[in-house]
Formats: C-alpha cells, sequence, structure tokens
C-alpha cells in the first residue's frame, strides 16, 4: 500500500465521521425547530380557547 493510498483512507474515513456529525446536529436543530413550531401553533390555539372561555356572554 502506498502513503497516497493510506492518506486516501484515512480522508474517507474523516470525511464520514464529519458527515456523521453533520448530519446528527442538522437533525437535532430540526428536531427543535420542529418542536417549537408545535408549542407555538398549540399555544395560540390554548390562548383563544381560554380568551374564548373567559369572555362571558356579553363581551
Amino acid at each position: 500500500m502506498t502513503k497516497n493510498t493510506l492518506w486516501t483512507i484515512l480522508g474517507v474515513i474523516a470525511a464520514i465521521v464529519i458527515a456523521w456529525i453533520l448530519v446528527s446536529v442538522l437533525f437535532s436543530l430540526l428536531q427543535i425547530v420542529f418542536k417549537l413550531i408545535i408549542v407555538a401553533v398549540v399555544a395560540v390555539l390554548v390562548f383563544f380557547l381560554m380568551r374564548a372561555a373567559f369572555r362571558g356572554p356579553r363581551d
């Protein structure tokens, strides 16, 4: 095995490890953003339901 082949193999392994880490971080961030969007939508719905419940018949 030549020196260039060894560096190529190490480069491929490093690229796979870095890509794995970046994809994990990206999916974690997307999961957090998705949860925040769902929480915001549910909070708005709950706010309007509570406002309607406490408003009373005359308002």
